[in-house]
């Protein structure tokens, strides 16, 4: 598949936004339960909602390039019984709505607690807002894997890895971001995020691979002997029956040459899963605030490569047809 950089930006900075925002949240419960120090909700919880706006505000202007009449967005929403596409479009303008609710309650300081449960865990309005906000962050991950999972012709996708592999990412990407903000703030919080980072990293790490290995072992159903109707063991297209590209070369196969998709493979490998709890563990024992911030943004950009490699790892059945092109 051709990797549209419109979607790759969508996909990875919402991502980011979703985990910082559950990092917040897993945060604030474990501050309540007293496992860890109270914050400031201005200063912390307040302005790490607006970050985690400011990256879901980013994906959503992303995804604008991706359109071709972008004034009829609105009718992507129209076909939510049906389409995974309708219910991201749906999900995705409510989770940042309880995002900014939770972090302007913050904001005004209006947290003093509704009721308290067994009389030790007092619930006020941002902890409901939070867990609400949580369960539309992993129901707004499941709605953009399943654009790609649903698909069952393109088998790569069509696998619970993509799914497992979206909520994984995004939880190792927002929980680095969680460090990298704590330690920019000057907040005791750097280890708490940054062991959490790096058990969902590890575990993306694991999901990650495996989906690739599953991938290369693949056997597809659709063969060049299916797609014409001819079973002859040896059967070679010498010719496309045209004389350039066209939608289906330029929007169903990727054109890059096998050395760069190799290339891409290692790097991402090495940026997401490698470089970042080497970086986290270097920080924690050195109490940089430098490296969480260095390990944020190598393992962003390491996201870039593993989502351009997501798109062109996925072979459609098309291209049997094209394959003197593809």
């Amino acid at each position: 598949m051709h990797p549209a950089f419109s979607v790759i930006f969508l996909t990875t900075l919402i991502g980011v936004g979703q985990g910082l925002f559950l990092a917040l949240v897993t945060g604030q419960v474990y501050s309540l339960a007293n496992l860890l120090q109270p914050q400031d909700s201005v200063r912390f919880y307040a302005l790490g909602s607006l970050l985690a706006l400011i990256f879901l505000i980013a994906g959503l202007v992303a995804s604008v390039f991706h359109l071709g009449r972008p004034e009829r967005a609105w009718r992507a929403a129209t076909r939510w019984r049906t389409s995974w596409l309708s219910r991201e479009v749906i999900v995705l303008p409510l989770f940042m709505g309880l995002v900014f609710l939770y972090g302007f309650i913050h904001f005004m300081g209006w947290t003093d607690p509704l009721f308290i449960i067994r009389g030790r865990l007092p619930v006020d309005a941002t902890l409901i807002l939070g867990v609400l906000g949580a369960l539309a962050a992993f129901a707004l991950y499941g709605c953009t894997a399943m654009i790609y999972a649903s698909i069952p012709f393109i088998e790569e996708w069509h696998s619970p890895y993509t799914p497992i592999n979206f909520v994984l990412l995004g939880l190792a990407s927002g929980f680095t971001l969680a460090a990298a903000f704590s330690a920019w703030l000057g907040v005791d919080l750097v280890a708490f995020y940054g062991a959490w980072a790096v058990i969902f990293t590890l575990a993306a790490a694991l999901s990650r691979l495996l989906s690739m290995r599953r991938n290369a072992r693949l056997v597809h159903k659709s063969t060049l002997q299916t797609a014409i109707g001819i079973r002859h063991n040896q059967i070679v297209q010498k010719s496309q029956g045209f004389m350039g590209g066209n939608f289906n070369t330029r929007e169903f196969f990727h054109g890059a040459p096998p050395w760069k998709v190799r290339l891409v493979k290692i790097f991402f490998v090495l940026a997401v899963f490698v470089v970042p709890p080497l970086l986290l563990g270097l920080a924690w024992l050195i109490h940089s605030p430098q490296l969480p911030v260095a390990a944020f943004v190598v393992q962003y950009l390491g996201l870039l490569g593993e989502r351009w490699y997501f798109f062109v790892e996925a072979r459609h059945p098309q291209n049997l047809y094209y394959q003197s092109m593809a």
